[in-house]
């Protein structure tokens, strides 16, 4: 049994936290007791956040290097040392055939989905690293395997987000700092909105993805560092409990099978 402020004492970064998915990670956090920043290129939807959960608002663009150093040193200003980075923030894409797509467009898909991951997570590292503990939590897609889906741009981008998270939970895993790769499952938001898909499409509840980066912020779930969960079809608790299982067969990975 967790407690109702089982997060309290924890400084989290939340970015995309403006709207959908991120905004209601944010207010999950907040409502365990963490200090929650929030920061997307939106300076009214992040302010909008963060004044509901008292927490910090900060516009930044995350493909931006600068900026994302200056987010990064505010928060440990302003609140503290980072506990819990939440990479959320992500576009996708035009839809059109890439023979029709102007290339920058194609590649500011990755800028957002993979560059900016990166980038903030080599912003806070460097404090995790030195203090030895630290979570971060990337929000992928099963777009990152599904035949087709995703387009030639935004699919891609996932996988390589998986990729780039698994390889960072065996590096980070070192120094105390445990990372995840989540699924938030297909929520109505207005990105996915734009896919056209309608009220008949098998959409996830929201309140998913919020409530398993609670759970993986929490440290209950640290063993399956580097694994890929997704909010609708895993149980963590399940999976907590057969977490060494998990762990020496390989499973919730992304693999080839011969």
């Amino acid at each position: 049994m967790t407690s109702n402020q089982e997060l309290s004492g924890q400084i989290a970064l939340v970015t995309g936290g403006g709207r959908g998915i991120g905004r209601s990670i944010a207010l999950e956090l907040a409502a365990a007791g963490a200090r929650v920043a929030v920061a997307a290129r939106s300076a009214e939807e992040v302010e909008s956040t963060a004044r509901e959960i008292g927490g910090l608002a900060v516009t930044a663009d995350v493909s931006d290097r600068a900026s994302v150093e200056t987010l990064v040193e505010r928060i440990h200003t302003e609140l503290g040392p980072i506990d819990l980075l939440v990479n959320n923030a992500g576009v996708s894409g035009a839809g059109e055939p890439i023979w029709e797509q102007e290339p920058d467009d194609w590649w500011r898909v990755f800028e957002i989905n993979v560059l900016g991951p990166y980038l903030l997570c080599r912003a806070v590292l460097p404090v995790m690293v030195e203090r030895g503990r630290g979570r971060i939590v990337n929000v992928g897609s099963g777009a990152s395997y599904l035949p087709g889906s995703g387009g030639t741009s935004y699919g891609p981008s996932k996988a390589a987000l998986g990729r780039f998270g698994e390889g960072l939970a065996l590096s980070a895993g070192e120094h105390g700092v445990h990372v995840f790769t989540i699924s938030p499952g297909m929520v109505r938001t207005s990105m996915t909105e734009g896919f056209g898909l309608g009220d008949d499409a098998p959409w996830t509840p929201p309140e998913l993805a919020p409530r398993l980066v609670r759970a993986l912020a929490s440290g209950r779930a640290d063993r399956l560092a580097g694994r890929y969960i997704h909010a609708e079809h895993d149980d963590i608790d399940d999976l907590i409990e057969r977490a060494d299982a998990i762990v020496e067969d390989d499973l919730n990975a992304i693999r080839l099978r011969r």
